[in-house]
């Protein structure tokens, strides 16, 4: 059964949506790959995984948490499990790009199916997504929206502080 929530943070509201007792979706207003919200379940603010997942969200806006311990129950392909799982491997305050986490992968032509699944995370800022730049250190793609992916990446890098 899934419920959700609205939380506030400085890249505005995010919908949290847990799937029983482990956090499944984290969206930002109008984020690119943004499930229907009829998929949410009902709202239930009070939910145990809501309070948890606000307090480590508070710590790290509050610079006081860099892993978030939250459980998720993520639902991809095997693909992109795998890219997902890596990108929780970025260090904070770190980014690679989508060349090198397919070299890390071990699948060193899929620069762009990992930027594809990149792009489908539906943990954003949990599962640090934002950690991935272009090789050339661009800022490409962010399903938040590249203000959004700007802001974390120099709020991680101690340019907002």
């Amino acid at each position: 059964m899934r419920s959700h929530t609205i939380v506030d943070s400085p890249c505005g509201p995010l919908t949290l949506v847990a799937e029983d007792d482990a956090l499944c979706g984290l969206y930002m207003v109008e984020q690119r790959h943004r499930p229907d919200e009829l998929t949410f379940g009902s709202r239930t603010p009070h939910a145990a995984i809501f309070a948890r997942t606000e307090a480590e969200l508070k710590e790290y806006w509050a610079g006081q948490r860099r892993v978030f311990e939250v459980p998720l129950r993520l639902v991809g392909t095997p693909f992109q499990q795998l890219v997902w799982a890596a990108l929780r491997e970025i260090p904070y305050g770190s980014t690679t790009s989508y060349g090198e986490l397919a070299d890390r992968l071990g699948r060193p032509a899929a620069s762009r199916a990992v930027g594809l699944a990149n792009g489908k995370n539906p943990v954003g800022v949990i599962v640090p997504c934002h950690r991935v730049v272009g090789s050339n250190g661009s800022l490409t793609g962010y399903g938040g929206g590249l203000e959004r992916k700007r802001y974390l990446l120099d709020f991680e890098q101690g340019a907002l502080w």
